[in-house]
C-alpha cells in the first residue's frame, strides 16, 4: 500500500466514483470535504447531472481531462473493474474508501504503476495530515 499522505500532497484532481447525491451521506460529505480543501473533484454517477456543482460522468472513461486520484465509494465486487478504468485514464492513483478492500483491484492499479491505498478514508487522512490545495483560478 502506498503512503496516504503521499498520495493526497501529490493529487489535485479527485475522480470520486460513487459520489452521492445525498448530502447526509459520506460518499457525499467527504468529496465536499475535499472540494472545500482546494481539491478538483470530478463525481462519477450512474445517473445524477451535478453533484457539488460540478459536471457528473457516468464513468471514468468519460471524463475527458488529467484525473490524478481515483477515490471509490463503491462496493469491493466493483473495485477491479473501476481499477482497469483508472489504469485505462491513466490516473496515477487508486484510493478504496474505508471499508473497502480488493486484492485484485490492488494487483491491476500496483502492476500498472498506480499509487494504491485502501481502506482508508480520504477525508479522514486529509484533515489528519492537515493538507490543503491552493486556490484554483477561476475560469
Amino acid at each position: 500500500m502506498s503512503d496516504p499522505r503521499e498520495v493526497l500532497e501529490r493529487a489535485g484532481t479527485v475522480a470520486v466514483v460513487g459520489c452521492s447525491t445525498d448530502p447526509a451521506k459520506a460518499a457525499h460529505r467527504i468529496p465536499r470535504d475535499l472540494q472545500e480543501a482546494g481539491y478538483r473533484v470530478i463525481p462519477v454517477h450512474p445517473s445524477a447531472d451535478e453533484i457539488l456543482g460540478e459536471r457528473v460522468y457516468r464513468s471514468l472513461t468519460d471524463i475527458g481531462e488529467p484525473v490524478d486520484l481515483v477515490d471509490v465509494f463503491r462496493p469491493a465486487a466493483e473495485a477491479p473493474g473501476i481499477a482497469r478504468q483508472a489504469v485505462q485514464i491513466g490516473a496515477k492513483a487508486l484510493w478504496l474508501q474505508l471499508g473497502i478492500r480488493s486484492q485484485e483491484a490492488r494487483q491491476i492499479a500496483t502492476e500498472a504503476g498506480l499509487d494504491y491505498v485502501e481502506d482508508r478514508c480520504t477525508g479522514a487522512d486529509r484533515r489528519w495530515y492537515g493538507i490543503t490545495k491552493p486556490p484554483r483560478p477561476s475560469v
